[in-house]
């Protein structure tokens, strides 16, 4: 059953992509405003696809430490899922995502569109000058800056290395991180085909006031977020 209701939710899913895609074609030379409200349109229909054919939702927690003005979120990153729900949590957030996704027909045309931030992971320190200024722009703007510091999907359970970026923004934007752990990858995980019921569980944790030496604040992040991320992926997975 499991596959028969993933296999529906990739098919819908694609068609519905599909649509939204075509839709959003005027927002390209419209106010950035009109891609946002697509976007979110595209995002909401996609969880009602995954809770309607799967059975998958999600619960929110800790939304007391949301930020009343630009920050920092700093995420775990499990899953797809990850980078579809945070629209809707947050303010029009500047995601950092890889270049290479820029270069998407017409997708890397609405992430322009939207305002993310493309980081070229091989760039070394021209790359995160460019990540700063563009940074600097959108909290300017009042926005957000949304960033997954391991770069990529890591499964439950498993650590990688916090990339020098978050650092780097915690430095020079003088505004607060927050943490943000998840468990979203024991129900749909990295290049997954299949996707499990059951609920997601997203919590933002108290943030990290700015001003602590870089260490300091690498050694906070990493463990507010995998002790949380433990405690999810045990406790609540379910």
């Amino acid at each position: 059953m499991t596959t028969v209701r993933s296999l529906l939710f990739n098919i819908l899913f694609a068609l519905w992509t599909a649509l939204i895609f075509l839709l959003s074609l005027p927002t390209l030379v419209l106010p950035r405003s009109a891609a946002w409200w697509m976007g979110g349109l595209w995002v909401r229909g996609a969880l009602l696809l995954l809770r309607v054919t799967v059975g998958l939702t999600h619960r929110v927690r800790g939304v007391e430490h949301r930020i009343a003005g630009p920050a920092i979120y700093a995420a775990k990153h499990q899953s797809a899922w990850d980078t579809l729900v945070f629209p809707l949590l947050l303010d029009k957030p500047a995601y950092v995502l890889k270049q290479e996704l820029i270069r998407v027909p017409l997708f890397g045309s609405y992430l322009k569109q939207c305002g993310m931030i493309p980081v070229d992971r091989e760039g070394g320190g021209s790359a995160l000058k460019q990540l700063l200024r563009a940074a600097r722009a959108a909290v300017a703007q009042g926005r957000s800056i949304l960033i997954y510091p391991e770069g990529t999907r890591t499964p439950p359970g498993e650590r990688r290395p916090y990339h020098p970026g978050v650092a780097a923004l915690y430095g020079d934007l003088g505004v607060p991180v927050v943490p943000v752990a998840l468990n979203s990858g024991l129900f749909w995980g990295r290049r997954a085909f299949h996707k499990r019921p059951g609920t997601i569980t997203i919590e933002f944790l108290p943030p990290i006031a700015p001003g602590l030496p870089r260490r300091e604040f690498m050694r906070e992040l990493q463990e507010r977020m995998e002790g949380a991320s433990q405690r999810l992926a045990g406790a609540d997975a379910g």
